[in-house]
């Protein structure tokens, strides 16, 4: 097996509860992306710069957190970036390759070592056990794992 399908076995194992951290960290995949978006090269690098809408999709043992969403509301999408290069720890930043290197930290990238994505969004419709939101530059079937009101 590869570093990486290693590396997405144990985000797998984490991210359904069977597996530990020795720091005791437990992911918890509480829903999925549904895009258009299908490969890296779509994505705008921000979500205002034209990324479509998007559906969410819940795993139904949290259908009920989505009581009181409605649309309208804007709120923070927490994700984890799965097709990211965790090794990355310089980059071009917004893919300036005539630029210097910097620091992925001082950057949006979503390559980095803990690929997590946060996605300020718009909830236009709430439906069942989804919501769609606009804008999101998530890919499809990006993992989501926590979703917070923005203040």
């Amino acid at each position: 097996m590869t570093d990486n399908g290693y590396e997405n076995l144990l985000l797998n194992l984490y991210l359904e509860g069977y597996m530990e951290t020795s720091n005791n960290l437990v992911l918890k995949k509480i829903g999925e992306v549904r895009s258009t978006l299908k490969q890296k090269e779509d994505c705008p690098l921000q979500g205002e710069e034209g990324a479509p809408e998007a559906w969410i999709n819940i795993e139904e043992q949290f259908m009920p957190a989505l009581d009181c969403m409605a649309p309208g509301d804007t709120v923070i999408l927490v994700t984890w970036l799965h097709l990211a290069n965790r090794d990355t720890l310089k980059c071009y930043p917004r893919n300036q390759v005539d630029a210097s290197h910097v620091g992925v930290f001082s950057t949006r990238s979503p390559d980095r070592p803990n690929p997590i994505g946060l996605h300020t969004v718009k909830v236009l419709a709430v439906e069942d056990n989804r919501f769609k939101v606009y804008p999101l530059e998530a890919l499809d079937g990006t993992i989501v794992l926590d979703i917070k009101i923005a203040l």
